[in-house]
Order: structure tokens, then C-alpha cells, then sequence
């Protein structure tokens, strides 16, 4: 099993790490935010990846729903 790597200073000062994606939206892009608990980015780009369908899914609600705050849809990690 690989080992993450330690958070740097500067992830340890930043604090939870939020990691950004795109869903398609029609013809044009959506940005997405995704903010987890986790101290690297390294980390939570695994939890992206690893959760992408729920991910998307709860992306798609949100953008059904309107929920698009400054031009991009706000998920927080559960």
C-alpha cells in the first residue's frame, strides 16, 4: 500500500485542502469546487477520484438546483 506523503508547511498552514473539476454543462464548462478535511492535495484528489460518481452526481443536483455561488458550484465533503 502507498504511503501518502507528509503535509508541507505550507499545506499544514493552508488547512484543509479543496480541490477544483469541471462538468460538462450543454455546450460549455461548469467549475466545481470540492473542499475536504484532508491536509494534502495529494489527498484529496485521491477522494475526488476514488468518490467521482457520487461527486458528479451531487455536482448535477447542485447544478439542477441553481446552487451556483461566484460562477461555481460549492460541494463540501462529507
Amino acid at each position: 500500500m502507498r504511503k501518502f506523503p507528509k503535509p508541507t508547511e505550507q499545506e499544514i498552514n493552508e488547512g484543509p485542502q479543496a480541490v477544483s473539476f469541471q462538468i460538462a454543462n450543454g455546450n460549455a464548462r461548469q467549475d466545481c469546487i470540492l473542499q475536504t478535511t484532508f491536509p494534502t492535495k495529494m489527498q484529496a484528489h485521491k477522494y475526488l477520484l476514488s468518490n467521482w460518481p457520487t461527486i458528479e452526481k451531487m455536482a448535477r443536483d447542485a447544478l439542477a438546483a441553481g446552487t451556483i455561488e461566484g460562477g461555481q458550484i460549492k460541494l463540501m465533503m462529507s
